[in-house]
């Protein structure tokens, strides 16, 4: 024989709910989920008790579930088009992966001072041109970095130009090779034009173009690539401060 289920009476719900404290705190590290309402066993001994007993462990499993399998922060571009062959090829703890707006906190800009001067970068100057990129800029704009675990180690950058010509063709741009003064020897530097000119490929350039020094002109032979022209730069001179 079945037990008799127990049922709540339907009238007065709201009344019996309205003075229970369930707060909810929307957030990136929760993705949106309720925090743990105050409560002790026996602070509620009527129908509503039950209800919120329940409500409790349900809130109780998300909040958990959350913090041990934790979302992880997506990136300037999809995990699809790093190169799974190059980024094998690293040492056991780093991993390449795509610029994330938290690489602020993970010696990103230090990384990139090896290379050349990146100025005094506050995290909110930081954050509105991660969201430019990541927005009116995106598809445009891949960051590429190499992370040891602790800090980024290793960084390059492949801007996508959008041409007329070539029936609306792409071309590749890469930029701003960095790799830390520490971690040179490793052959990070070659990893990552290899992983940047997959990803060129990838998204459909016809062409990868960069601008090198001659006593580097070897390197990046290695690399696939060869002479085609001469650069010409004009450089321009910052505004004057009154």
């Amino acid at each position: 024989m079945q037990a008799p289920t127990e049922h709540l009476p339907r009238h007065n719900i709201r009344s019996n709910l309205s003075h229970i404290p369930i707060h909810f705190n929307i957030s990136s590290q929760t993705s949106n989920l309720p925090t743990l309402p105050q409560y002790t066993a026996g602070q509620y001994t009527d129908q509503t008790s039950r209800i919120f007993q329940l409500a409790f462990k349900m809130t109780a499993t998300l909040t958990n579930g959350s913090q041990s399998h934790s979302v992880e922060e997506t990136g300037l571009f999809s995990a699809d088009l790093i190169s799974p062959a190059i980024a094998a090829q690293l040492p056991g703890t780093y991993t390449l992966r795509a610029l994330r707006k938290s690489d602020y906190a993970r010696c990103f800009l230090d990384c990139l001072r090896v290379l050349t001067v990146v100025g005094d970068i506050t995290e909110e100057q930081w954050d509105q041109r991660y969201e430019w990129m990541n927005g009116q800029g995106r598809g445009g704009y891949y960051l590429l970095v190499i992370d040891d675990g602790e800090r980024i180690v290793g960084t390059g950058a492949l801007i996508v130009e959008r041409k007329f010509i070539h029936n609306l063709g792409l071309v590749g741009h890469i930029e701003d090779i960095a790799v830390a003064k520490d971690q040179q020897g490793k052959k990070l530097g070659l990893k990552l034009i290899q992983a940047l000119d997959f990803i060129a490929e990838k998204v459909g350039c016809y062409k990868t173009i960069l601008d090198c020094s001659e006593a580097n002109e070897g390197f990046y032979v290695k690399c696939g690539f060869k002479r085609a022209g001469l650069e010409m730069a004009h450089y321009y001179e910052g505004p004057k401060s009154s």
